[in-house]
């Protein structure tokens, strides 16, 4: 079964526009596993305007299930993550002042820096993933980069899908047929919610883990986290 990690960053968001600590993030991350959720993301950006870098460090010794950090490898992280060692890092090639993740690595272009960061995060003993698009030779590439996985950036997917589902799945499902014939694992992430998740997931060969953030925090409003959460995870039953 496909994993679930629930990255949030949104709950931190929340907290953060009013300060103090509602609500609590750590209590949050916690709950999130209690309610069944098999890995929380966090995605700390240099402004920290939502997680900020101590939360990743307070989450570290509570947390049971596996810690994802996503971000871009400069050096301000990368001291961060080999600090914490979570499970796994996700690169992504964001701008400090990007408002989310739009675009997958450049696997090519970025061959030599990649390879270097994911060395070094080796290293230390971290599974590494890189965030790509459905790009063949760059998926083909990210294997000299040394990393373990890649993440597919699914906003194509999740903009497509209300008017052609067949369509919109299918650059992912040769991205990911080519991935696992190239030995990398899959992950995925970007608009997935409860309306497209259950149709990527089935689709998806050899699909290891979601990352879900902002639809998730959404959906909480009206159905609760822990409701929401198993909403979730009933999409990903096979």
């Amino acid at each position: 079964m496909t994993k679930l990690s629930v990255n949030i960053n949104k709950i931190a968001t929340l907290r953060n526009a009013r300060g103090g600590n509602i609500p609590d993030v750590q209590k949050a991350a916690v709950d999130c596993e209690r309610f069944g959720a098999q890995g929380i993301t966090v995605h700390p950006r240099p402004d920290e305007r939502h997680i900020k870098y101590n939360d990743v460090r307070l989450l570290k010794p509570l947390l049971t299930t596996e810690f994802n950090i996503e971000g871009y490898p400069s050096p301000k992280f990368l001291d961060l993550v080999i600090e914490v060692k979570p499970d796994q890092v996700t690169l992504v090639p964001d701008p400090p002042d990007a408002l989310t993740s739009s675009a997958g690595w450049d696997t090519l272009t970025h061959e030599s820096f990649l390879k270097d960061v994911i060395s070094t995060l080796k290293s230390h003993g971290i599974r590494t993933s890189i965030f790509v698009e459905t790009d063949i030779r760059r998926i083909e590439n990210a294997v000299k980069t040394g990393t373990d996985r890649i993440e597919l950036y699914t906003e194509p997917y999740a903009r497509m899908f209300p008017e052609n589902p067949i369509l919109a799945i299918q650059p992912f499902i040769a991205a990911a047929r080519v991935a696992q014939s190239c030995g990398l694992g899959i992950n995925a992430g970007h608009d997935l919610n409860l309306q497209n998740l259950r149709y990527f997931a089935e689709n998806i060969p050899g699909l290891l883990e979601v990352s879900i953030g902002h639809a998730l925090i959404s959906d909480a409003l009206y159905f609760g986290l822990e409701n929401t959460i198993q909403m979730y995870l009933a999409c990903l039953k096979p």
